[in-house]
């Protein structure tokens, strides 16, 4: 039972260290890369552009935007929604909380799921009449 809960806890881990975080910072660094061109483009009121875009493999092809007014943003899954620059902004915010409150309830569950496997080995090992065992930086011997 107790190492079930230890390997529950051990993926709950992995996931939010391999999985979440990355995501978030991933997420966070593209959303603010927008953020910071979309206020570029306010502040100096840009209303057209020639850039590149990337078609894949590195392959870039030169585009010519003639109204920055309105912009497609990948909202995930492949899908892109056309927003003004407000709405991308707006966007941008929820999408970051999101992702914070999806690592925070993580974490959330992977310290009540230690907190129980604490109390259970406590309750066995005063079952057992076992003395207290010593721990160093958090961990059990």
């Amino acid at each position: 039972m107790d190492s079930l809960r230890q390997e529950k806890i051990q993926k709950f881990e992995e996931f939010v260290d391999r999985r979440l975080k990355p995501d978030l910072v991933h997420a966070i660094a593209e959303r603010s890369d927008l953020r910071k061109n979309i206020e570029n483009l306010e502040k100096n009121s840009i209303t057209s552009l020639r850039t590149l875009v990337n078609l894949g493999s590195e392959v870039y092809m030169q585009a010519e935007v003639p109204d920055t007014q309105r912009i497609f943003v990948d909202v995930g899954l492949g899908f892109h929604v056309e927003f003004t620059w407000s709405e991308a902004l707006k966007f941008i915010s929820l999408r970051e909380e999101k992702l914070e409150r999806q690592i925070e309830e993580y974490t959330r569950l992977i310290a009540s799921i230690k907190a129980q496997i604490k109390l259970v080995c406590e309750g066995i090992r005063e079952l057992l009449q076992i003395p207290e065992e010593k721990t160093v930086e958090g961990r059990v011997f």
